[in-house]
């Protein structure tokens, strides 16, 4: 029971408040039963000394021998419980009652003392007179009936229990209702601090008080709202930091199995070229022909000379510290130039070269680049067309750009192959390779410069052959 208060605040202020309202109402009340019996007391002396004036005032207007019939009618006085006449030397005398001399005797002559179980009578202040027609002064002193007062302090003693219950119960309700008004807010806030402290966001307090719990409630939802912007913004920031962890992770996966497929890649033609020059030098076998090995030596050489060259400009397009330099040149130009500098190869293999070219195709972008592309497209074109095929190159205008199409006849290729064409050193037929001198890195450069030209190259087989197609931007800046 005392754990759970001591964790509610509900009911520490209710119990507080209980507590305060019975103390200061048992105060309050024993103040009352203290107070008012004694004003009552004094109210009564006064009007009991008002009285005995006003009878001072009839005995000044009376002759002492008159007088026993005004004695006898004010000892009859309900209030009055004893009467008793001095004279100016102090000495007590009888009263002039219309009893004679009987009156010494009398209940009225005596002096009234309380009893020690009793309340004490109320007792008149002391009067000086003289009757009419005499000089000598006498004093008159009256005890007044208590019995009202003792009646006041025996209701309060009584009215006790009814008080103590009246009491406790409009300071439990009482207390009740400012407790729920004091802590309602209170709770409430708490239980939304709760909520912040597990990052539950979506709540809004009505904002519907002016005092300091209302400001506590207004900040509490600026720091939601917030708090809600930041930990969204957070969010977005880990999760676009999670993609770029990803993707570099992807791009060093890719790196590490670019540079094994590039140590494989060079092995073997580096293995067949020691090979021949170890076979020459020591002259074993069909070696010791060496113009035929020397000439197959070459060729190797030239087939590594072209790899590294194209690893080098694998090397410079992954290099994201390099600007590319971008400019505006003619497509249609660079494609001339290329065929003219392929004419030998182009008439050794009695090939036909289709053109629809404008005269100009002007497009944004890296000339250098856009040189390897269509150096690399056409050069595939050419060397994996079979003899007396046909190359079809063409430019086709379209909004916002330029398509250039690169196709020749022939074998198409199988479509299981076509997703992975682009790859890095992938090859469809390692042997056709070997007798073209292929790298296997040729499309994957072209891929890796149209991707920064916001362009993409695709390849789909046709009819006749297989067609390779990409889009350059007339204002990629």
């Amino acid at each position: 029971m005392i754990k759970k208060i001591r964790s509610s605040l509900f009911a520490k202020v209710f119990l507080i408040t209980i507590l305060c309202l019975f103390s200061m109402s048992l105060v309050v009340f024993a103040v009352l039963a203290w107070v008012t019996p004694r004003t009552y007391s004094n109210e009564l002396n006064e009007a009991l000394d008002r009285q005995v004036k006003r009878f001072v005032a009839e005995l000044e207007q009376t002759e002492k021998s008159d007088s026993g019939a005004l004695f006898d009618q004010f000892a009859q006085t309900s209030n009055i419980i004893s009467i008793e006449l001095y004279e100016d030397s102090g000495g007590r005398i009888s009263l002039p009652t219309m009893q004679g001399n009987g009156a010494n005797e009398s209940g009225n002559t005596t002096t009234v003392v309380a009893d020690e179980e009793k309340s004490r009578p109320i007792r008149s202040s002391s009067f000086y007179f003289s009757f009419w027609g005499q000089d000598n002064r006498f004093m008159l002193l009256v005890y007044g009936e208590s019995a009202q007062v003792d009646e006041l302090k025996e209701v309060f003693l009584r009215m006790i229990p009814f008080i103590v219950g009246i009491t406790i119960l409009i300071a439990c309700v009482l207390s009740w209702v400012c407790s729920r008004l004091i802590t309602r807010p209170v709770v409430r806030i708490s239980g939304i601090s709760r909520k912040m402290s597990d990052f539950h966001l979506e709540w809004h307090i009505a904002e519907d008080r002016s005092d300091e719990l209302g400001v506590l409630e207004k900040s509490l939802n600026t720091l939601s709202a917030n708090l809600s912007t930041a930990l969204s913004e957070l969010q977005s920031a880990n999760a676009k930091l999670e993609k770029d962890i990803e993707l570099e992770k992807n791009l060093e996966q890719a790196r590490l199995d670019f540079f094994a497929a590039v140590s494989h890649e060079l092995k073997t033609p580096i293995t067949v070229l020691k090979g021949q020059l170890e076979g020459m030098l020591l002259g074993v076998g069909a070696y010791v022909d060496h113009e035929k090995y020397l000439n197959r030596s070459l060729e190797v050489a030239n087939s590594l000379e072209t790899m590294v060259q194209e690893i080098l400009t694998i090397t410079r397009l992954e290099n994201n510290g390099i600007p590319m330099k971008k400019d505006e040149f003619d497509a249609a130009s660079v494609i001339k130039e290329y065929l003219a500098s392929a004419e030998d190869i182009l008439m050794h293999k009695g090939l036909q070269v289709e053109l629809y070219l404008p005269l100009t195709a002007m497009c944004n972008g890296s000339r250098s680049f856009i040189t390897k592309v269509f150096s690399n497209l056409i050069g595939n074109a050419i060397a994996y067309a079979p003899d007396q095929a046909t190359i079809s190159i063409a430019a086709i205008a379209m909004q916002g750009g330029w398509r250039f199409e690169v196709a020749n006849t022939g074998e198409g290729i199988p479509e299981n192959a076509i997703p992975q064409i682009f790859d890095a050193f992938y090859r469809i037929d390692q042997s056709r390779n070997r007798k073209t001198g292929g790298s296997g890195l040729g499309l994957y450069i072209v891929q890796r410069i149209l991707k920064m030209h916001d362009s993409v190259c695709t390849v789909e087989n046709t009819s006749v052959g297989v067609r390779f197609s990409f889009i350059l931007h007339i204002n990629n800046k």
